[in-house]
């Protein structure tokens, strides 16, 4: 939908009622990761992308990373300013200079990651001022840079029946929304000043567009725009387009497919829907909710999966309480992660589920519906990403962001093998390439189930990794007999590890053997303990690490510590079951009452604490850190 500021009864409107990419599952022609998986970006500075995508997007094996409107916008402190643009000729924004936005897409493409861009079209800015690149705007004369009166609608305002049925479509595409003055998009000057805009992104390097509010621009006059767009990229390649087209009783979804893919947002409904149990919906119904491969559509009427881009939220969504939330910290608002791991394991079924190109969402943690961006930069001093602090980092939990490669391993293949143990527990195998199960429900589920896989052991890369011998797994591994079975022992929704198992060939250990053995253990004990933390009454001590047991950077109710008597420097201890013969990344956080208090720096290379969990049978570990470092 239109990512700006919304009147309460377009918000309504939204609750009520999409970005599609073509999607394969080979790399480019320019040597790019795999294209099956992109990554909102939202709000980031183009300096900090440009630095992630060389550390983590490019070597996670991302396939693109989508960024906000680039256009010189008003500048409001909000998190949809950007929405408002001012200037399409200049890239001069509050995410960084045209200079800047050429360097990160240079970057990113060394690093195999493309750059699709988020572009706002349809109308523009609100009030009066003086935009990001210092342009001046206003829309009671209609004044703007290169446009006119006469390039916009008469003012007229969209309705909220003009969404219902029979409702009013031409209001819809001719009138403005929340009251910003809506661009003539029949117009041939209009549809020009469009396309150059496009053009120049497409010249710079940009690989795909997200075409904002398209569904309030006619169909035929997109398609006008871009039959004079370079439809093909620097790098030699198609460009990805989407439509963010959300459905309502009048809207006709298909008449879009001819301009490019659509944001399908039922998706992220259907999602809230089944990991909440709302009114009755449960994970097992998820094949007749938006149908199976080759018949896709379903009891929801679904697009076609070769014309939807999918997520589990984005900037809209987790505002307007349509999807499930992970950076939502409004008091009274419902939060996916906070006591469960329906959000963990909602992007661990959209990176499994063959439909639409998947896109995981990273932004910033937020307490009230119109806060704008962090001014903090992601990373510390020493370029070191600050991980659920002001921003989200989600791209970079481990249980995701493993499924990225799950997801370009297993491309092309069908489901197989689906089954449910109680209505929110399922399993599916992706042909002989992969294998996945997960449990929503309260209770553990233990059972053994049927895969594709060739017999051997795989890490489940939920919680790790292969080491680089590719003789061990960083978290911990499943072993698949010689008739494809798998003993699986998943706990239940609601502790501090994701209850989840990915399987793919990619992450088979060397020498597993074909036996249908469990390991010898799945989990084993460490003690984390710390004394003279100064708290003050209401604050508590946390360990975190790099693992979903340890909280991945921030404070759980899974990771606290207990208090071993009283006063503010005694001493607090938790002991955590983690898996054998593992490295781990820690500090000690003090969280609550008022701002959190990190462990200064290590002398280690990351700057955190460093340990490896005992092997299997060995005595359990006590790591005792003595004093608080501050």
């Amino acid at each position: 939908m239109t990512s700006l500021r919304k009147s309460p009864l377009l918000r309504s409107l939204i609750a009520a009622g999409i970005l599609c990419g073509a999607a394969a599952g080979q790399a480019g022609a320019a040597g790019f990761n795999a294209p099956d998986t992109s990554v909102q970006m939202f709000r980031w500075k183009w300096n900090d992308i440009a630095r992630e995508c060389t550390n983590w997007l490019g070597p996670q094996g991302y396939g693109a990373v989508q960024v906000s409107p680039p256009q010189a916008s008003a500048s409001l402190g909000t998190w949809w300013d950007i929405y408002q643009p001012v200037n399409l000729t200049s890239l001069g924004s509050n995410m960084g200079s045209e200079a800047e936005f050429q360097s990160m897409i240079n970057t990113c493409h060394a690093a195999k990651v493309r750059v699709y861009a988020d572009v706002v079209v349809n109308h523009m800015a609100a009030g009066a001022g003086s935009a990001t690149n210092g342009s001046a705007w206003n829309s009671a004369t209609l004044s703007y840079p290169n446009f006119s009166g006469q390039d916009f609608h008469p003012a007229c305002d969209i309705q909220g029946g003009d969404y219902g049925s029979p409702g009013n479509r031409n209001s819809v595409t001719n009138c403005r929304l929340s009251g910003l003055p809506d661009l003539k998009s029949e117009s041939s000057y209009v549809q020009g000043q469009v396309r150059t805009f496009f053009n120049k992104l497409v010249a710079m390097g940009v690989d795909g567009l997200r075409i904002d509010a398209a569904k309030h621009m006619a169909p035929g006059d997109i398609g006008a725009i871009l039959a004079g767009t370079n439809r093909s990229t620097t790098s030699g390649e198609a460009l990805w387009l989407t439509q963010e087209v959300i459905p309502d009783s009048n809207v006709v979804r298909s008449g879009y497919f001819g301009n490019g893919t659509l944001n399908e947002f039922q998706y992220a409904y259907a999602l809230k829907a089944v990991f909440r149990n709302e009114n009755g919906a449960n994970l097992a119904q998820i094949r007749s909710i938006m149908g199976t491969p080759g018949n896709w559509g379903g009891t929801w009427g679904f697009v076609p999966g070769d014309k939807a881009t999918v997520f589990v939220n984005n900037w809209d969504t987790e505002r307007n309480g349509t999807s499930l939330v992970a950076s939502n910290y409004v008091a009274g608002q419902v939060n996916d992660t906070q006591g469960s791991k329906r959000y963990d394991l909602a992007n661990i079924f959209m990176l499994a589920w063959p439909y639409g190109h998947a896109q995981v969402h990273s932004g910033f943690r937020f307490n009230s519906y119109d806060q704008g961006p962090p001014a903090a930069s992601p990373f510390d001093a020493n370029g070191n990403p600050l991980i659920n602090q002001a921003w989200d980092f989600i791209h970079r939990w481990a249980d995701i962001a493993n499924m990225v490669a799950f997801r370009a391993a297993t491309a092309g293949q069908g489901i197989d093998h689906f089954v449910n143990g109680t209505p929110n527990q399922i399993a599916f195998a992706r042909g002989s390439k992969g294998f996945v199960a997960i449990n929503n429900d309260g209770a553990a589920w233990n059972a053994s189930l049927q895969t594709l896989l060739p017999a051997g052991t795989y890490c489940n890369v939920v919680t790790g990794k292969l080491n680089a011998a590719q003789t061990g797994c960083s978290g911990d591994s499943a072993t698949v007999g010689s008739n494809g079975m798998v003993s699986v022992n998943i706990p239940g929704n609601g502790g501090a590890s994701v209850p989840a198992l990915a399987l793919h060939v990619n992450q088979k250990v060397s020498g597993g053997g074909g036996g249908s053995t469990p390991p010898a253990c799945a989990t084993v004990a460490v003690t984390f303990r710390v004394a003279n933390a100064n708290t003050v009454p209401g604050q508590n001590v946390h360990v975190t690490g790099n693992r979903n047991e340890l909280g991945n950077w921030s404070a759980t109710n899974g990771n606290q510590l207990a208090i071993e008597g009283s006063g503010a420097n005694a001493a607090w201890s938790r002991t955590v079951q983690l898996p054998p013969s593992s490295a781990i990344e820690y500090k000690f956080l003090k969280h609550g009452a008022v701002a959190d208090v990190w462990e200064r720096n290590q002398a280690s290379a990351s700057g955190n604490r460093q340990a490896t969990s005992p092997a299997c049978g060995a005595a359990a570990l006590v790591l005792d850190a003595g004093n608080f470092a501050f």
